[in-house]
């Protein structure tokens, strides 16, 4: 039943969005994770190592709590409406959208930092459009088809343990001075354990995309690898072929300069792609939701047929 609960978990999250800061159980989450890295860095990746440990080991522990005390539907419902951030994902994608589509671009520039770290200051209407579409398609595996994938792997503990480590990743995971090799460890899992929910998502991404489904695969085969990150760049291929659009280029991240390959073969995006790149990362969700759905429905009948 942990499939079925979780579908239901993003349904939730479709329909209530996120509950209010001081009653979000991610925002205990993330200061739990400050409170352990003051006790836990150094500048070693042994360090690193044990934070993750520890921060992982917690988190399968409250998600097998959940379970024995809820069962698998409950408790896989609970943690996924949690866990999952779609809602809130598209809104602050839409949200910039619009403040561009006013003209607003000052506004834009402010509204930024709530997808994205790069340096909003320099940037133009197209290079934040970019971002944000960017953002749509890699944060659409983070938050919301990574939780269904794992949801129909382990259930809760492992919604919980995915959630974490992609939120140690976001804390700690910088390829600066201080995390370099402290974060290397929560870089390298969450790569792994998004490694295969990105490949899900970006062929969602092609069946439900405008353009054809084969031109969108043949865009993620060929430029998916030219990105430094081993699954944004095929969500963000994907997104690019899908919209006929390219993304990728340098990034400024204040202090770090980050030069990515060119995804997809279209024009520069602008702010009129930015709400099809939303609607489209939504119907990819929904897409990946009836799936994973329909997995748990055979998998429950034919348990039901062998007993």
């Amino acid at each position: 039943m942990s499939p079925l609960g979780t579908v239901a978990g993003h349904v939730v999250d479709r329909v209530c969005g996120e509950p209010p800061n001081e009653l979000h159980p991610l925002i205990a989450v993330g200061n739990g994770l400050t409170w352990l890295e003051r006790r836990t860095y150094r500048d070693t990746r042994g360090a690193g190592v044990a934070h993750v440990g520890i921060a992982l080991g917690a988190a399968a522990a409250v998600g097998l709590g959940l379970r024995r005390v809820g069962g698998p539907f409950v408790s896989s419902m609970a943690t996924a409406a949690i866990c999952t951030g779609g809602s809130m994902l598209w809104d602050a994608a839409t949200t910039i959208g619009e403040s561009l589509d006013d003209g607003d671009l000052a506004e834009a520039r402010e509204q930024l930092p709530m997808l994205v770290g790069r340096d909003p200051s320099r940037l133009g209407e197209s290079e934040i459009a970019r971002a944000v579409i960017e953002s749509v398609a890699e944060n659409t595996v983070d938050a919301v088809t990574a939780t269904l994938w794992w949801g129909l792997v382990g259930g809760a503990p492992m919604i919980a343990v995915h959630r974490v480590t992609n939120t140690l990743d976001a804390m700690v995971g910088h390829r600066n001075e201080r995390y370099q090799q402290f974060g290397w460890a929560s870089a390298k899992i969450d790569d792994a354990l998004n490694w295969v929910p990105a490949r899900f998502t970006a062929f969602a991404i092609a069946i439900a995309a405008p353009a054809p489904t084969k031109h969108v695969i043949d865009i993620v085969r060929r430029d998916g690898s030219d990105h430094p990150s081993p699954n944004g760049g095929q969500v963000e291929a994907a997104m690019a072929g899908a919209l006929d659009i390219t993304l990728g280029g340098p990034n400024d991240y204040g202090c770090v300069i980050e030069v990515r390959g060119s995804l997809g073969d279209g024009p520069a995006p602008t702010a009129a792609d930015i709400a099809p790149a939303v609607e489209l990362a939504s119907r990819a969700s929904w897409i990946a939701a009836t799936t994973c759905g329909l997995i748990g429905l055979l998998r429950s009948c034919t348990r039901g047929r062998s007993l």
